[in-house]
């Protein structure tokens, strides 16, 4: 199927009220369905009969909202200042490994001293500090997932 014939489907469903479109044109399938959750509609081809067909885990993402939510409760209970994430991506709290981590429990740190990076698609991301004092806690372990607003550092 052409893409451009793709790309006026996509745009047909998003611009409508249809919920999910099925076209089948000889061998090829396409199925586009517009999600509630985002604004575009979304493309599924399938293979032909005979080949093998692999599909993505989609419930993968479900698990990481609950997981999130309890850390937040436990930083409710800190006192001091609490540095988030300003990204999604990966924790690190060192340049490389085998380096000494930027910051520990107990450093005296001065506004724009580096705590950490956070990876973003292949990008490494100085996360600076916001303000002075001493890290009383570190709420996340080195090469762990963080979420946008994912609490990091408690500063007190």
């Amino acid at each position: 199927m052409d893409l451009r014939k793709l790309k006026t489907l996509i745009d047909l469903v998003a611009e409508s009220d249809i919920a999910e479109l099925e076209v089948t044109e000889g061998e090829s399938k396409v199925r586009i369905v517009k999600s509630s959750a985002a604004p575009q509609g979304q493309m599924v081809m399938m293979p032909p009969a005979g080949m093998q067909q692999y599909s993505a885990p989609a419930p993968a993402a479900a698990p990481a909202a609950p997981a999130a939510a309890p850390a937040a409760p436990a930083v409710a209970a800190e006192t001091g200042h609490v540095v988030k994430s300003p990204m999604v991506g990966t924790f690190y709290r060192s340049s490389a490994p085998g380096a000494p981590a930027f910051v520990e429990v107990g450093a005296n740190i001065k506004e724009g001293d580096t705590l950490c990076i956070i990876e973003a698609m292949k990008l490494l991301n100085e996360i600076d500090a916001d303000v002075s004092g001493v890290v009383t806690k570190i709420l996340v372990e080195n090469g762990q997932p963080v979420e946008f607003g994912q609490p990091l550092f408690v500063i007190g």
